[in-house]
């Protein structure tokens, strides 16, 4: 009998011990105080103003992140060493030093505090103070893109809101800067004095190409967006309870985290469908919400696939963040919580919770860290996790960008591996369908050295518009470049499933940076031997009559001339130039039949065009470079691209045709209008636009020159003056031709006959050269 209850008493304490396992090995990070032992906190120390920590990672730059709380620290090596409280230096005078919102933005931290916006270049070492906010604001929103160096990328992470959380929407004012928060400007929202409810923030979300504006009206919130389709109706409502804190995970996937203490929401497509998200606390005990598990949130930390959650219970919450939801699996076991504790993701499946520790004998802080390793701890028997059935997920488009231009497609493809007897079911899915279409097919494509089958996946996408398989009220508006991510994932996909995150690439439905457009000569003047290709290298010079670019629409030239040295003919202009041609590398594409415009870029005005208005069957008045000059003034000298194009054979152009006999100065499109030179020799030096908006997102130009060569110099004599003498000489010539035959004939014609054949016999006589002949 007591050989069994010592045996009960073993198994008792094996049982508590397994359900009391460590998370993680808390240590101090206590380094670098040596460097502060001489430096004093300076000017304000600045504290957040929420009784909860929060801690912000810098998504491209690893070992940047900010902890806001009773201290703000700022880090540059992820917390490896003590550090200072941040304070705002002496020279800016805040008043209340409370911090309500911070922001990394690309190489700088934002920070509002007091109701203003300041600058804070960690890499520079310096402070400024925001521009352009006029009123006061409480808080700020943005976003980092960290695939390229692509100039959509760099927009990203320079746009960036200022708002004050709260304000009744319709009369808010709103700020936005382009410039990473040093210059504001009012953003204007359309439709935005109809909106009813209080804000509950301002974002860009980039995976949709949409601003958002979160409207909180009655205990019920939803989401307002920007721009076609989504602008004409109001997102899905969602239990809006307490005042939620919002997080944009990194990736520009368009998943978004709503919580406060009592509340944890997800969306996995910017706010259009907001969900709760369930626990799981044992094998057996699930919950569909943190209220119906009756938990209290301390604070969240997510990456751009993985989801802590630091309760007050002295528990850790993870789940993943994939293409469908999930719920998220209880850790516990170990005193972790603490009021100042935050929690971060140092890597994938690495989660660490921090806790700042002040020293009473220097002014700068320890870290107390605790790391803990997720796959480690899901080995644990008693969570009862399945094994991730899947061994291999990779594809050579992950963690990249690319770019769709107009009519452009892209093929991407991928490679599954299940484990043996599993059949995992790959789901690829797109951020903005508005936007992007796709098309997938998976085949088997042979087995591995184990026997396991491989699986091939070809993703085909396209722009939306140009599939032909959705309704035009569904995609977005055509003339303007959006942005979208592709994911691929598995469904239903164990959470064990830690290393085998979903593959993601952003695809910018936009401007392609490697296409240009080259004109086309298979001969030259060059080539022929016209022209010296040696001569046009360097210091070339040409003449220009002076009478040859009056009247022009452009009044300037993109040469300039020098002043003349001497006396020079008053008819005369001397133009230097260097000639130089630019060739796109790569393969060549196609033949564009798109529109566009062309300027002679030296003011010479002796070319016209062969098609009028009314020749090119215009329904409306079309544009010319005089009426586009003037609108753009000096900003622009060429000023018409795809952007200010307006098709005069557009039926929504309601400007009527009142001068029907202009000449309509576009080329190609439907029109088969061509360039007429005028008899002058000479080079000209065209500016050619592609002006179709429906042919490339990108502003398409380029400049090339033309050699007219071999005109006939204009005549002297007037054409009067040589016309009617001919057609007199041709009327006689005709007259001739029909009367002298006929004259022959009569008796007079005989005998003037007979009198040339005697002269003729006459002069044969006389002339010694005819003699010979005889």
């Amino acid at each position: 009998m007591l050989v069994l209850m010592l045996v009960a008493a073993a198994t008792l304490r094996l049982c508590l011990a397994a359900g009391a396992q460590q998370l993680c090995r808390i240590h101090t990070v206590r380094t670098g105080k040596v460097f502060h032992v001489s430096q004093q906190i300076q000017g304000d120390h600045l504290y957040f103003s929420s009784g909860t920590p929060r801690l912000i990672k810098h998504p491209c730059k690893k070992n940047i992140a900010l902890y806001l709380g009773r201290q703000i620290f700022f880090t540059r090596d992820n917390f490896r060493s003590s550090l200072l409280p941040l304070s705002l230096p002496t020279s800016i005078k805040v008043g209340i030093p409370e911090v309500t919102s911070a922001h990394i933005a690309g190489s700088v931290l934002l920070l509002v505090v007091n109701q203003k916006v300041y600058v804070y270049d960690y890499e520079a070492n310096s402070w400024n103070a925001s521009i352009g906010i006029e009123h006061p604001v409480s808080h700020i929103s943005g976003d980092n893109c960290c695939y390229s160096g692509h100039p959509f990328c760099v927009d990203i992470s320079n746009s960036v809101f200022a708002y004050l959380h709260g304000d009744q929407i319709s009369q808010t004012h709103v700020y936005f800067s382009n410039t990473r928060g040093y210059t504001f400007q009012k953003f204007a929202y359309e439709r935005q004095a109809e909106l009813v409810g209080s804000l509950g923030g301002v974002f860009y979300f980039h995976s949709l190409s949409q601003v958002g504006l979160l409207l909180i009206d009655q205990g019920k919130a939803m989401f307002s967006y920007s721009e076609h389709p989504l602008n004409r109706s109001l997102g899905l409502p969602f239990d809006y309870n307490g005042t939620l804190d919002i997080l944009i995970t990194p990736g520009q996937k368009g998943i978004l985290i709503f919580w406060f203490e009592k509340s944890l929401l997800v969306s996995g497509n910017a706010g259009q469908l907001v969900y709760p998200v369930p626990l799981d606390e044992e094998p057996r005990i699930s919950y569909s919400s943190v209220s119906e598990a009756n938990v209290t949130i301390h604070n969240i930390a997510a990456n751009q696939n993985e989801l802590a959650v630091l309760t007050r219970e002295n528990s850790l919450y993870y789940g993943s963040l994939g293409i469908l939801p999930s719920s998220l699996i209880k850790f516990s076991g170990q005193n972790i919580w603490s009021q100042e504790a935050a929690v971060m993701f140092t890597d994938v499946g690495q989660v660490e919770i921090l806790t700042p520790l002040p020293d009473p004998m220097f002014p700068a802080f320890d870290f107390q860290r605790c790391p803990m390793n997720v796959q480690e701890i899901l080995m644990d028997p008693q969570l009862q996790v399945d094994v991730c059935k899947v061994e291999l997920l990779q594809g050579e488009f992950d963690n990249r960008m690319y770019s769709i231009d107009m009519n452009s497609k892209l093929q991407l493809t991928a490679l599954m591996i299940p484990r043996p007897g599993r059949s995992p079911v790959p789901l690829a899915m797109v951020s903005n369908p508005h936007s992007l279409g796709l098309q997938v097919a998976i085949y088997e494509d042979g087995y591995t050295y184990d026997g396991n089958t491989k699986h091939r996946l070809n993703i085909s996408l396209r722009q939306q518009h140009h599939w032909g398989r959705a309704n035009p009220n569904f995609t977005s508006s055509i003339k303007k470049p959006t942005v979208s991510t592709i994911t691929l994932d598995v469904a239903n996909k164990e959470i064990s499933c830690v290393d085998l995150k979903p593959l993601t690439a952003l695809i910018s439905v936009g401007c392609d940076q490697e296409k240009k457009i080259v004109i086309q000569n298979k001969i030259s003047a060059c080539s022929n031997g016209i022209l010296d290709p040696v001569g046009l290298q360097d210091n070339y010079s040409y003449i220009i009559e002076k009478d040859a670019s009056g009247g022009h629409p452009t009044g300037h030239r993109a040469c300039a001339p020098p002043p003349p040295p001497g006396p020079a003919p008053s008819r005369l202009l001397l133009v230097p130039c260097q000639v130089a041609a630019g060739w796109r590398e790569g393969k060549f594409q196609e033949v564009t039949k798109a529109e566009f415009v062309l300027l002679e870029v030296n003011g010479l005005f002796t070319y016209t065009y062969s098609l009028t208005a009314q020749m090119a069957l215009c329904r409306s008045q079309p544009q010319n470079w005089t009426t586009i000059l003037e609108s753009a003034g000096d900003k622009r000298p060429f000023a018409w691209d795809r952007e200010n194009y307006i098709s005069c054979h557009d039926p929504d152009n309601d400007a009527p045709l009142r001068w029907p006999d202009v000449p309509y100065q576009i080329l190609g499109g439907p029109t088969a209008n061509k360039v007429i030179f005028d008899q002058r020799n000479g080079i000209y030096v065209f500016f050619l636009s592609i002006v179709d908006p429906y042919y490339s997102y990108c502003h398409l130009e380029t400049t090339f020159s033309v050699y007219v060569y071999g005109a006939l110099p204009p005549s002297i004599i007037p054409t009067t003056v040589t016309i009617i003498p001919l057609i007199m000489a041709m009327l006689l010539s005709v007259w001739s031709a029909y009367m002298i035959p006929k004259l022959l004939h009569t008796e007079k014609g005989l005998r003037l006959k007979e009198f040339w054949m005697n002269l003729c016999r006459r002069l044969r006589n006389l002339c010694p050269c005819f003699q010979g002949r005889r």
